[in-house]
């Protein structure tokens, strides 16, 4: 299922752009574990090891998709009701439940 790409304007920000960097740096780290995790399959390390490392990037994962989601429903939901405009806000909320329902799939 394809999903619409937003148009970013300058009075039209996502609502986590005022903490862009520290998302980033967070990503950053994962990504650095995800290699870490690769290198510790290349060296054979221990199964429960390996595994104690994927559930530390997984929760690292959520807790920037929880991050995200909570942005998204102080800023984008919360201006689109504020501009009184039932049907975007209807349409951002069914937005966020899809994103929590796929966040509890995975």
């Amino acid at each position: 299922m394809g999903y619409p790409v937003p148009v970013t304007t300058p009075e039209h920000q996502h609502g986590y752009i005022h903490r862009k960097d520290d998302y980033l740096k967070r990503l950053r780290r994962i990504e650095g574990q995800t290699r870490g995790i690769q290198r510790m399959v290349e060296e054979e390390k221990y199964c429960i090891d390996i595994l104690t490392q994927v559930a530390a990037v997984t929760k690292a994962l959520h807790a920037v998709s929880i991050g995200l989601l909570e942005e998204h429903m102080n800023h984008c939901i919360v201006d689109a009701a504020r501009e009184n405009d039932d049907e975007q806000a209807r349409a951002k909320v069914t937005e966020a439940v899809e994103a929590v329902a796929r966040l509890v799939r995975s």
